[in-house]
This record gives C-alpha cells, structure tokens and sequence, in this order.
C-alpha cells in the first residue's frame, strides 16, 4: 500500500518456542496515531521493539515509506526516520538536558559525518570515524553551518516543554523529576524529526497531572500531522489521541478500528474484563 508511511505484514517473533507476534499485520498513514493496547504479555512492547529495530524478526516485512527495514539495525532505522521512546525511560544521566536532546539529532548529520555510508561497512568503518574526529577538531563552513542547526533545533524541542525543561536545559538528567526524564526522552526523540515517532508507553508513572500535560503534547504532535505509533495502558488518553486502535492478545491482533468502535467491541472487553476475572481468582486462591 504505497499511501502507507508504515506497512506490517505477517510479523513474527519468538522466544524459545513461545509466539510473542504472531503474524501480525497492520498500517500506519502519514499524520496518524496509532495505538497499540491489550493485556501484560499480548506482544505490544515486542511488536515496537521489531518496528524499531531493537529485536530481529524471525518473519514477515517492515516496510518504512517503501523501503524495507526488517533487516536494519537500530541505527540505520534512525536514519531511515523511526524515532523511540521506552517504557521505563532512557535518558543520559550525566548529561544536560540539552545535550541529550542534541544527541537525537546525530542520526540526521551530514556535514558533520562524512562518508557515512561507509559505516555499514566492517573493514570500511574506520574512515568515517576518522572523518569525524578530523571535523570536530578542525571544521568545515558546512559543518559550523550544522553546529548552528543543531543549536536551533534544540531550543525548539526544549521549547516544546518551556515551563518544565525550559529551566532546566543545563541540569544533568539524574537531577530531573521521572516526569521530566520522560519529557526529555521525548523532545530528544522529536530532535530527530522523525517520519514515525514510536512511544512505548509515555505516561508510566504519571499522576494524573502530568499525564493530562503529556496528553495535551501528543495532541499538539498531531496537529502537527507528526505520525505516531503508541503503546499505553491509559485508555482514556488512547481514546482521545488515536485516529485508530490495535488491541492484542496472545501476539495476535483481535480488533482494530476507531477507538469507540473498539472500545465496544465483545473480544476486547473479553480480553481485559476477562483477565482481570482471573487475576482476582488468583489473588483469592
């Protein structure tokens, strides 16, 4: 489907013996969010993990604005234009918070990384590595150029958060609130200016507050038709920010459509009202 910026198609993956995705297939437009939702262990997280390149599948195709990338690492994926976030927060601890967020932008370097293509290469890899070191200690016009760029783009991110990350862009990532290491991971994630932004659930953690502020920030990405691939267990949040739902279970897919649609659909409400039946069993056993 080439009006597809993401296309899934029979994805599998396995460990040792268990089917944790098991071949899926579904879309992502260009502009839209997409959520992902369903019980602990229905395959969400994996099934992200395989579109971003942090796990391999063992069959199917990833195809990302018709190119495929279920054979990328996780680097040339970046490059390709999929930007991520995790589930329990990645953050450079000892770094500012400005420099984390400049760290997403390395993926898009060019002057600043000559021959970069030569880095897929195992005997070729050194070259670029020495065309770096030789522009960081030198510089070019196009690389002072990039320096600019790469100023710009992280006050724009940091500005994105102003009232929480605007004090603190030189406060070292440890020192920051979970809320605002979230909120970090976000905006150097955004840096990126990535064609598909993947959240691994972005308010785990939250008080209601915050996760109301982290609501409102992923409404303003989609208003600005920033394509998004979303897992979250808060389904108030899904509902109001998803233009469609996927709901897993077992590593399969057992609805997908617009949230009301799925929000009322029988196998849904059997999935989560029927486990947690089974978790109160078990609490009372």
């Amino acid at each position: 489907m080439s009006d597809q910026l993401l296309q899934v198609d029979g994805l599998e993956r396995h460990f040792d013996g268990l089917k944790a995705v098991d071949g899926i297939s579904f879309s992502v437009a260009p502009g839209e969010v997409v959520s992902i939702i369903g019980p602990n262990g229905s395959g969400k997280t994996t099934t992200l993990n395989l579109v971003s390149g942090a796990i391999r599948p063992h069959g199917g195709s990833i195809t990302l604005a018709g190119a495929r990338i279920d054979r990328a690492d996780s680097a040339r994926i970046a490059e390709h234009g999929i930007a991520r976030t995790f589930q329990n927060g990645r953050v450079f601890a000892t770094l500012s918070v400005a420099d984390n967020i400049e760290v997403g932008m390395h993926s898009t370097l060019t002057a600043s990384r000559p021959f970069r293509g030569l880095s897929n290469l195992f005997l070729l890899r050194w070259i670029p590595l020495l065309g770096e070191l030789f522009i960081a200690i030198v510089g070019t016009p196009a690389s002072r150029r990039e320096g600019r760029m790469i100023a710009d783009g992280v006050d724009a991110e940091i500005h994105r958060f102003e009232a929480r990350l605007g004090p603190r862009r030189h406060d070292p990532a440890y020192s920051l609130s979970y809320a605002n290491r979230r909120r970090t991971e976000i905006a150097r994630a955004m840096a990126q200016k990535p064609k598909l932004l993947v959240l691994d659930e972005p308010t785990a953690g939250m008080n209601q507050s915050e996760t109301s502020e982290v609501l409102q920030q992923l409404l303003d990405l989609k208003a600005e038709g920033q394509a998004i691939l979303l897992v979250e267990h808060k389904l108030d949040l899904v509902m109001r920010v998803s233009d469609r739902v996927i709901v897993m279970d077992g590593g399969r897919i057992i609805a997908e459509g617009a949230p009301e649609v799925v929000r009322h659909d029988p196998a849904v409400i059997e999935a989560y009202i029927g486990r947690r039946r089974e978790a109160k069993r078990g609490g009372a056993a």
